[in-house]
């Protein structure tokens, strides 16, 4: 299982992928009335235009992100994301377009012109790297029966207080985890994507971005709306997103 450096690494690189294939693209099929201009001066400068974007669309992710669940609400996230970036990315275009094609920048008259096509541009930049970028659903197991019991390694980042208890769920809060065990909760410093890979050997799943539960502490579920919530021991709800549902279902988790 890829760790969370390999994620955001795996992240950006396919957003730069994207970013100039699209830049390409927009090259050779001359658009928004740059095809006037020769082949070299046109790829540099869809290229420059649409890497620069790509870059602040990646930081822009990491903040909308942090407010936005991308599995449950991805259309909400693309209109956020794209309002954010075009706003900038506009006088970005607005300056690389005078420089370009005419050597000065253009009067500033002319930048309200250009928001159109770079709103259309961003969204479907965007677009293609929400729905390629989304989480995809983990679960965890116990080894088989017939094999040696290998504890699992997130067992050794317990505080001390919690040494020996039964994990129940593991909660993302920002950029803490929030363990929660048959002897109270605790937080420690930690990405929920490499607690997972370090749950391996404990039976239980990713039911949300934010969330790992353990099967075995689920006493309930409850549905309606399309969504689901599980209760666990101790009286403990854990929320589980529509993209991560069908993958429980079909685990037999309800």
């Amino acid at each position: 299982m890829p760790s969370a450096a390999a994620d955001r690494r795996r992240t950006f690189v396919r957003g730069l992928i994207v970013a100039v294939a699209g830049g390409a693209f927009l090259a050779v099929t001359g658009a928004f009335g740059t095809s006037g201009a020769p082949l070299g001066p046109r790829l540099a400068y869809w290229v420059l235009v649409m890497v620069t974007g790509g870059l602040w669309g990646h930081l822009c992710g990491a903040l909308v992100s942090r407010f936005l669940d991308m599995d449950e609400r991805p259309w909400l996230n693309i209109a956020v994301m794209t309002a954010v970036i075009t706003g900038p990315l506009s006088v970005l275009v607005w300056a690389a377009t005078g420089l370009f094609f005419a050597q000065r920048l253009y009067p500033l008259a002319a930048l309200p012109q250009l928001v159109l096509p770079v709103l259309i541009v961003t969204a479907a930049v965007t677009t293609l790297n929400v729905f390629l970028g989304r989480a995809h659903p983990v679960q965890t197991h116990a080894p088989p029966t017939s094999e040696p019991a290998r504890p699992a390694r997130f067992l050794d980042r317990l505080p001390l207080r919690l040494k020996g208890a039964t994990i129940r769920a593991v909660q993302a809060e920002d950029h803490y985890l929030r363990i929660h065990t048959d002897r109270g909760s605790d937080l420690i410093l930690m990405r929920l994507s490499d607690a997972v890979e370090e749950l391996e050997g404990l039976e239980g799943a990713q039911t949300h971005r934010s969330w790992w539960v353990a099967r075995d502490a689920v006493r309930g579920v409850e549905r309606g709306d399309g969504r689901a919530t599980l209760t666990l021991d101790g009286g403990l709800s854990a929320p589980v997103s529509r993209r991560y549902a069908r993958m429980l279902r079909d685990a037999d988790w309800w």
